[in-house]
């Protein structure tokens, strides 16, 4: 019977190496790993015997598996959380890859759309694996609000962001709504408003709004609070954007038929956008790479992947999007976090408008 859990407090130094070693084994070949292959080159002369006996400690903590009738041994998905968690040792970026992050980055990062579209094809390469970056689709300044009354019961909002881009949104004004009203309530959000993202300023008009109320109209009021919810993300069209590359090196991994529909119907559900607010969720309050491993995603359960994913942020140091990597759980986690953790921090960069340069 497993044990709960089990940290590494609970093996010794003999079983925390052969733990570590047939862990890496694995990770580097794919294949159930058996006491005589550790037993080859290992620097604390251990005989296959004694490998098998505490393979067998190991297996009975929940952290090992035997597939079908193979002598050899598999980690299980508890057994890779410790192993990510205690053991896993961080390699640096070869400098030749880190080069070309830095040079995709640079050449595109005044646009921030071909900058994430830049890390996500780099990622799926440098990775073998498929890429998510998820952004904001309104991630820019505010620069200008613009009312313009269409007809008595219809009206345009031209929003116009720091990027450049343009959103143009029809919507029902309040009844009897004067042009001077449509002036005041678009001179107010302008005062409020620029230099502020879509987030932040819903937030912030909620407080302005109680503050200020008096100062306005009923019509322009209610004309401020119908401006704001245009753009809150509430209606049919997502404000996310999500940038999905290299789904042909994950359906290659695939052993069977079942693998492989298990995978299509990940990426059917990617294309749906279903539950796609976890990939942000996920990233609350972490300070750099999360690894989630099988089950522990709900979104990738289904296809025993595991996600690699880090946060990156605006000049106020809040969460504006993500950028991951979507594998099989047999991922080289040594290398791949600290690619996923390196490009975050360089699109991390360009969000806040500071150069990739820096160090």
């Amino acid at each position: 019977m497993s044990v709960p859990n089990p940290s590494l407090a609970d093996l010794n130094e003999r079983s925390r190496a052969i733990f570590r070693r047939l862990v890496e084994t694995y990770l580097d070949t794919g294949e159930p790993v058996g006491s005589r292959t550790l037993s080859r080159g290992f620097d604390m002369g251990l005989s296959p015997a004694t490998i098998r006996n505490v393979m067998q400690d190991l297996e009975l903590l929940g952290l090992l598996d035997s597939p079908h009738i193979s002598a050899g041994r598999v980690p299980t998905q508890m057994g890779l959380r410790l192993f990510v968690d205690g053991v896993l040792e961080i390699s640096e970026i070869p400098t030749e890859e880190r080069q070309q992050i830095d040079r995709l980055v640079a050449q595109s990062e005044q646009d921030l759309s071909a900058v994430l579209d830049s890390a996500s094809e780099l990622l799926s390469g440098l990775s073998h694996c498929a890429s998510l970056v998820f952004a904001p689709k309104q991630g820019a300044p505010v620069e200008h609000l613009e009312f313009i009354a269409l007809a008595p019961d219809r009206a345009l909002a031209v929003l116009v962001m720091g990027d450049g881009t343009v959103e143009n949104r029809l919507f029902n004004p309040p009844p009897g709504l004067t042009p001077s009203a449509m002036r005041e309530a678009a001179n107010f959000l302008n005062a409020k408003l620029r230099g502020h993202t879509l987030t932040e300023a819903q937030e912030l008009m909620m407080r302005e709004m109680a503050a200020h109320r008096a100062e306005l109209d009923g019509l322009a009021a209610s004309l401020v609070e119908r401006g704001v919810a245009l753009w809150s993300g509430d209606d049919t069209e997502s404000p996310e954007r999500l940038i999905v590359r290299g789904r042909a090196n994950l359906l290659a991994e695939g052993q069977g038929a079942e693998d492989l529909e298990r995978m299509r119907r990940l990426f059917d559900d990617l294309e749906r956008k279903r539950d796609l607010s976890q990939l942000l969720d996920l990233t609350e309050g972490a300070e750099g790479v999360r690894v989630f491993i099988g089950s522990e995603n709900k979104l990738f359960s289904l296809s025993g992947s595991t996600l690699v994913i880090s946060p990156y942020t605006d000049t106020n140091r809040r969460v504006v999007g993500a950028i991951g990597v979507i594998g099989p759980t047999r991922l080289n986690y040594g290398r791949i976090v600290p690619i996923v953790d390196y490009t975050a921090r360089l699109v991390g960069r360009v969000v806040a408008g500071e150069s990739t340069q820096k160090r």
